[in-house]
């Protein structure tokens, strides 16, 4: 019973966000000017692209149960039992240029069965891309997940992403992050095998 709730959440929260981008699509509210995609040759064939986001200041919502500072102030959570395990958090996602660039929505879920990271990108004149992530961290840090499903841009292309927490070594000014998410997105092509390229993704 508990996982069905946590898919429906899931399942609301993404067709509400392809709902909201349809809507600006058919009736944009701005000029929907694409940003340069800033993409490279991938080593074992495919093309990469790079995205980050910088913590905490590119945060613009998080959600979980007894979240001590919400955000936005005054964030009222669920506190159904069977979302005890989830967290949603809305983030800002910049280019290799740090130029903000789309939004993305990372949902976690956990239980007794299973656990559950997705993300899902959003990018003005693009198109959105839905990612499910192996729960376990990889050596080096970094999660891996495969496309899903996507939309204009993306909706022919299959490929994965990986997602790794880099923390700011450097010595920091009250304007400085705490760190980035490095999201690493490789295209490889339409409706190709992903099995032995996850395997070969060190």
């Amino acid at each position: 019973m508990g996982q069905a709730l946590i898919k429906t959440f899931f399942i609301g929260v993404l067709l509400g966000l392809a709902a909201a981008a349809g809507a600006l699509y058919a009736f944009p509210a701005v000029d929907q000017a694409r940003e340069a995609s800033i993409v490279r040759v991938a080593p074992n064939g495919g093309n990469i692209e790079e995205f980050h986001i910088n913590i905490p200041m590119d945060r613009i919502m998080v959600g979980a149960p007894d979240q001590p500072n919400p955000l936005p102030p005054g964030l009222n959570w669920p506190t159904d039992a069977a979302l005890a395990g989830l967290r949603t958090e809305l983030f800002k996602i910049r280019n290799a240029r740090d130029t903000v660039v789309g939004v993305a929505v990372r949902n976690a879920a956990s239980n007794d069965d299973s656990n559950i990271i997705d993300w899902v990108l959003h990018l003005p004149a693009r198109g959105s891309v839905f990612i499910n992530m192996e729960p376990a961290v990889r050596e080096g840090g970094y999660r891996i997940g495969r496309f899903r499903t996507g939309s204009r841009e993306f909706g022919p292309l299959n490929g994965y992403m990986t997602e790794r927490w880099v923390a700011n070594s450097e010595e920091r000014d009250d304007d400085a992050p705490l760190g980035r998410i490095e999201l690493l997105a490789t295209y490889v092509g339409e409706f190709e095998p992903l099995d032995e390229e996850l395997e070969a993704v060190e």
